[in-house]
């Protein structure tokens, strides 16, 4: 294969690989605004524009239709271009379309007619509204503002002059008030007792308090309002829970009959003996005063067993919160075995139970959990079968989910990517506009009709356009038109007057010298034609302009014209 040949075969490969550029596409596209929404994403305009629905956003800011050519709805009329007198007003449409489209009868876009603007009397404003509420309301100067409407309607709105707000400063005479915050607590006091008593049924723990007021600043009563008291208590109390317990001081029992010695140590008695058990000396009490025993007395020491001092205050807990799952936070609490301590000899017996206790901290709150997000869903699948659209994909925030104030998880729960099925939309067809009729002609043989009262017939047709991709052909299979006529094309036809046409739209559209007219309607008499055509009885029409005798207008007029003031200048 020479060198041409290879060049002519890759020519025909290197276009077919070109693409489009990128647009931002959209699956809706509205032809009563011209607005896209529904944003698909950044792909080829080409893939964009498979589906006839879809529209992108085109280099100089303007939404384009992927779809055929078709007008927009007129617009609403434009107010009138003068506020007063004669003037015009306006109205529109756009042609939509795929590339450069081009719709029926192109040129006609715009449209203008006369008016009259009725805002010649001086409009008024309504009264001032109220003035606002300052913008500060104690300790300085501010700003208010206040309204007023044009008391025209909205078309005259622009007859009212002068602004319709206005601004002024206000000054708060009202000295702010000072709302007061405590000052740092005071010391502890000294415990109201040096001891625990417990022998009395009524008895009540020793404590201490401390004070903190309400001065760091103090509230304002010179203000209106007030300013706010400090917020809680301004003393607390706590129990004296350390302290040890009072001494009990002990008594002297009844004597008992006399025996052998009465204990194995200390001071015994033989023969009789009394116990200082009336009560028992207790917490370093004094114990009873004087023999135990009416005997000799034996001696040897004896042993000290050991009480527990009262518990210590409860210590801070493990943590500031709970964590869910977790267990609670503990705080420690201490005592000891020193009222009386144990002797060592001969050894006296410990104090039952543990030096320490533990309590779980639930009464503190919920540690905050922020929320963080869990796995991404898989894609969903492609959600059209010809050209672009959008797969999601989601995500949940239970990773864990937010809970007791935690913040949420930051971002979005869900993405899209875009899919492409490479295949493209159906296009439905849309009818063309009907052709003009043809010519009324005489059906069977060359025959001279015009002017004449022999029935004749013509045709009109019209295409179905833009069907492709196995779209719909046009509804309805009517693709010929025909009828009967009578070929009166420049025939001499006597008529009656008739009232005014419609006027039509001012031309040119912009310049002082745009008008528009109408012209009065000179009905031809065909009275003289049968109303009807052929065996089949037809209803028979007129092809043509006949040369109509009306005679004279009523009031010498046939055709009028208005000028279009106030018309926009030509650029």
């Amino acid at each position: 294969m020479d060198t041409l040949t290879v060049l002519l075969v890759l020519v025909p490969l290197l276009v077919s690989v070109e693409r489009s550029e990128c647009v931002r596409c959209f699956a809706h596209f509205n032809t009563a605004s011209g607005e896209c929404d529904a944003e698909i994403g950044e792909v080829p305009e080409e893939d964009c524009c498979q589906n006839p629905h879809y529209g992108y956003l085109a280099t100089d800011g303007e939404c384009r239709s992927c779809g055929p050519p078709v007008w927009s709805p007129w617009s609403s009329w434009s107010l009138c271009n003068t506020l007063c007198g004669d003037g015009v007003r306006q109205k529109t449409r756009t042609c939509f379309g795929t590339g450069q489209p081009t719709c029926h009868e192109p040129g006609d876009k715009l449209r203008m007619e006369p008016c009259v603007g009725t805002c010649c009397e001086d409009k008024e404003w309504y009264a001032w509204l109220p003035w606002s509420p300052c913008s500060v309301t104690c300790g300085g100067v501010g700003v208010r503002n206040r309204k007023r409407v044009c008391s025209g309607p909205p078309e005259c709105r622009l007859a009212c002059s002068a602004p319709s707000e206005e601004t002024e400063k206000c000054d708060s005479k009202n000295q702010c008030p000072v709302h007061g915050t405590w000052s740092s607590w005071l010391g502890w006091s000294r415990c109201s007792g040096e001891c625990i008593d417990d022998q009395r049924g009524d008895a009540i723990m020793p404590s201490r308090t401390r004070q903190r007021t309400c001065s760091n600043p103090a509230p304002s009563t010179d203000t209106t309002p007030h300013g706010n008291s400090c917020p809680g208590d301004s003393s607390q109390r706590q129990d004296c829970s350390e302290l040890p317990n009072c001494p009990v001081d002990g008594q002297w029992g009844a004597w008992s009959p006399h025996e052998l010695c009465s204990v194995s140590c200390g001071e015994g008695l033989q023969l009789s003996n009394r116990k200082c058990n009336n009560p028992e000396p207790k917490y370093g009490g004094k114990i009873c005063e004087g023999p135990s025993t009416q005997s000799r007395v034996c001696r040897s020491p004896c042993p000290v067993h050991g009480f527990w001092s009262g518990w210590s205050n409860w210590g801070d807990c493990s943590a500031s919160c709970i964590s869910e799952g977790q267990k609670l936070p503990t705080r420690t609490r201490h005592r000891s075995c020193s009222n009386p301590a144990p002797s060592s000899s001969p050894p006296g017996q410990a104090c039952p139970g543990q030096a320490n206790d533990v309590g779980n901290c639930e009464f503190l709150p919920y540690c905050q959990v922020n929320g963080v997000w869990g796995v991404w869903s898989p894609y969903s699948s492609c959600p059209v079968t010809c050209g672009v659209g959008l797969q999601t994909s989601s995500r949940k925030c239970d990773s864990p989910a937010p809970k007791h104030g935690g913040t949420p998880c930051p971002g979005n729960g869900d993405q899209t990517k875009i899919c492409s099925t490479k295949v493209h939309c159906p296009v439905n067809g849309v009818w063309s506009e009907w052709t003009k009729w043809t010519v009324c002609a005489y059906p069977f043989r060359p025959t001279n009709i015009k002017c004449k009262q022999i029935g004749g017939s013509q045709t009109r047709e019209r295409t179905c356009l833009y069907q492709d991709h196995g779209g719909s052909i046009c509804s309805g299979d009517e693709l010929l038109q025909s009828q009967v006529c009578y070929y009166v094309e420049g025939c001499y036809i006597k008529g009656n007057w008739d009232g005014w046409g419609e006027w039509g739209n001012c031309r040119p559209l912009c310049g002082a010298g745009s008008k528009r007219s109408r012209i009065r309607n000179c009905k031809p008499d065909y009275s003289e034609y049968s109303p009807t055509i052929g065996r089949l009885e037809e209803e028979a029409h007129f092809y043509g302009y006949p040369l109509l005798d009306c005679g004279d207008a009523p009031d010498g007029k046939e055709r009028e014209s208005q000028p279009c003031l106030n018309a926009p200048p030509c650029t």
